[in-house]
């Protein structure tokens, strides 16, 4: 079955140069773009997207971090996609993550940590809803 997955290509990916080959690794992984938009979140967008992290000890770096500067947020179509996303990016830490995942090759730090993923099929759903109307997505080809 396909299905849609949400990336978000983050501001520190972006400052280190590294948007091209984060691009390339999802395509080399099979993922369909349905959507990308380049754009620089606002702290109020970055509030209202990471809101289930509201009143945790992160989101107020979470949410500063996340618009200092542009990403990349994509729609992604693959069987099983936000399994194969999650995958494909490695653990949250950098540290955790496994050689060859985009985290471990890209990432800095937890807290810059290069790429945005989905954790569930629902929530998948609302973060494309956030930055996409369905309209702006590739369908049907």
């Amino acid at each position: 079955m396909n299905n849609r997955t949400f990336a978000i290509i983050k501001p520190d990916a972006f400052r280190n140069g590294y948007l091209g080959q984060i691009l390339d690794r999802i395509i080399q992984a099979d993922f369909r773009i349905l959507g990308a938009k380049l754009i620089r979140m606002t702290r109020q967008q970055a509030e209202g997207f990471y809101a289930v992290h509201r009143g945790k000890p992160f989101y107020e770096e979470l949410t500063r971090f996340m618009s200092s500067g542009p990403c990349m947020v994509l729609a992604l179509e693959k069987e099983n996609a936000v399994t194969a996303w999650r995958e494909t990016i490695g653990a949250t830490n950098p540290a955790d993550a496994a050689p060859g995942t985009i985290r471990k090759d890209f990432a800095t730090s937890l807290g810059e940590n290069a790429v945005h993923g989905s954790d569930s099929d629902e929530n998948a759903v609302k973060e494309i809803a956030f930055f996409f109307t369905e309209a702006e997505l590739i369908a049907n080809q």
